[in-house]
């Protein structure tokens, strides 16, 4: 599914216009139809009055929309405006004079007239925020923001017009003071907004609404942005073959750990295992081996050459690669520790074995300053940065990396010429051509140690079972917050581990092979 900006879906508004030749009136009136069902639905077992709260742009013309069809349903409904009617223009206009014809409007254009209606307000049982939408691009201040503090307080379901108004539709950032919605029912597209945080936060369930735009402008491949869903599970995962033997799904090579840190080693190897690799192999300081033997029963080890501090470096240089010979692909990074040997050994291996890669924790923290390395790989490696970890290969801040989180994974891309699953609530995958998923699962249970280590693992166990970088990110990044989602419908968020999430992993990996199309995307 293509997901767009505030920008985009005006010029998508525009080109339905003017290329299909369909009228801006239609498609506002479908909207407030595709609202006002949001509403019933939301309204089913409350009393029937709905308060809806429109301003002065398209957003409130699609509330003036919805409250007729609400009105013709057998609902209650007030409508208060935060514009004078000569301020409105085109189609809202023509949406509001409509309405004063058959229903009540009130105005709300200063603090005594917003005393006056709160009572109003607060017998309703749905509040319709219609006031702001995807055209907001300043912060809210005013009568306006006081409207949408008095809606939050009182405590109402609420649904919002295509945005929950406050929100920028293009980032998710809040613009001085947004509306907390139960229901955003956001038109003809899923917006960016809604799929990044406070946005999410604020959107509660997101349904879009078919408002009659053709399908060839919402599949437009100059929208660059998409979010994963089902279907690009069933488009990426391949069905297993009956006669099918260890060989036929890979074999991954995990370069990983050091003193105080196999617990990174281990999870990343499970985590390749559980994702329906074939066969796994630990490279791991030889003085940890006899540990990590008797820890991973299925995983294999490589007792590995290494230094005075009893990590891996140069000096195993050797080692991993005679280990490699007989490999699909490599995860390198986890518990390796800091030091600059960890750099020397990182470029060995980049330029001397030609295999694709996944990339993380310990293993980008060296890249620092040495993001030209990766663009040697040709397009084989993905790398799997915490916002910190971005922020120093960017040379920026992890606050501006949150900030704009798209853009930080896009110039990442770009400069590594690596997949970039930029991680985080709503991790985004980014390619280096510019397109960009966002991912709707996880949950805050995944920020505790370790889980980072099994996401690279699962993304270096599809790698070795030969899918594409990018589809090798994109399906490790949606079943693992999968898993924390299906851990959390069963009770578990605060204090969920790491290792909780592998034993769900093949249960979510197996729903999705027996629902494949066979394809390899």
């Amino acid at each position: 599914m293509k997901v767009c900006d505030a920008r985009h879906m005006r010029s998508i508004d525009g080109a339905a216009v003017k290329a299909y030749g369909l009228r801006g009136l239609q498609l506002m009136e479908n909207a407030g139809r595709g609202l006002a069902e949001a509403v019933k639905k939301e309204a089913t077992g409350l009393n029937p009055r709905v308060a809806v709260i429109a301003g002065k742009g398209s957003n409130g013309g699609d509330g003036y929309a919805a409250a007729r069809h609400l009105k013709n349903s057998g609902f209650h409904v007030e409508v208060f405006s935060l514009a004078r009617i000569e301020d409105l223009k085109g189609d809202a206009l023509i949406n509001a004079r409509a309405w004063q014809k058959m229903g009540e409007l009130f105005f709300i254009l200063t603090p005594a007239q917003l005393k006056k209606h709160v009572l109003a307000l607060r017998h309703s049982s749905v509040i319709v925020d219609a006031i702001f939408g995807t055209g907001l691009s300043s912060p809210v201040r005013g009568i306006s923001c006081e409207v949408i503090n008095l809606i939050n307080r009182l405590g109402k379901k609420v649904v919002a017009a295509d945005v929950p108004s406050g929100v920028d539709a293009s980032t998710g950032r809040t613009l001085g003071c947004a509306v907390m919605a139960d229901v955003t029912a956001t038109m003809a597209l899923m917006k960016i907004g809604l799929l990044l945080y406070p946005g999410r936060s604020l959107a509660g369930r997101v349904d879009v609404v078919d408002i009659g735009v053709p399908l060839s402008l919402l599949e437009d491949e100059r929208i660059r942005w998409n979010i994963i869903e089902d279907a690009d599970m069933r488009r990426i995962l391949r069905p297993r073959e009956v006669d099918a033997h260890k060989g036929a799904y890979g074999h991954l090579l995990v370069i990983a750990g050091s003193p105080g840190k196999t617990g990174a080693a281990y999870m990343s190897s499970m985590g390749a295992m559980r994702a329906g690799t074939g066969l796994v192999t630990l490279g791991i300081p030889r003085s940890l081996n006899p540990a990590m033997e008797a820890k991973t029963t299925e995983v294999m080890t490589a007792p590995l050459a290494q230094t005075a501090g009893g990590t891996l470096g140069t000096a195993s240089y050797e080692g991993i690669r005679a280990a490699a010979a007989d490999k699909s692909a490599l995860c390198i990074g986890p518990g390796l520790g800091k030091s600059a040997d960890i750099f020397s050994l990182l470029k060995k291996i980049m330029r001397g074995i030609r295999l694709p890669v996944v990339i993380d924790a310990d293993g980008l923290n060296v890249l620092e300053g040495n993001l030209s390395l990766l663009k040697e790989a040709g397009g084989r490696v993905v790398i799997t940065p915490h916002p910190g970890e971005a922020a120093r290969l960017l040379g920026s801040s992890a606050a501006d990396v949150q900030a704009d989180r798209l853009g930080a994974a896009e110039r990442l891309a770009q400069k590594s010429g690596a997949i970039v699953a930029l991680k985080g609530a709503s991790t985004v995958v980014a390619a280096p051509d510019r397109r960009v998923w966002i991912n709707p699962t996880g949950n805050a249970g995944l920020s505790t140690a370790g889980t980072g280590d099994v996401l690279s693992g699962m993304i270096g166990g599809l790698l070795a079972a030969g899918y594409p970088p990018l589809d090798a990110a994109i399906a490790a990044v949606y079943m693992h917050g999968l898993a924390a989602d299906e851990l959390k419908k069963n009770g578990i968020e605060a204090g969920m581990m790491a290792t909780d999430l592998l034993p769900v992993i093949p249960r979510i990996l197996n729903f999705f092979i027996a629902r494949s199309d066979g394809r390899q995307g």
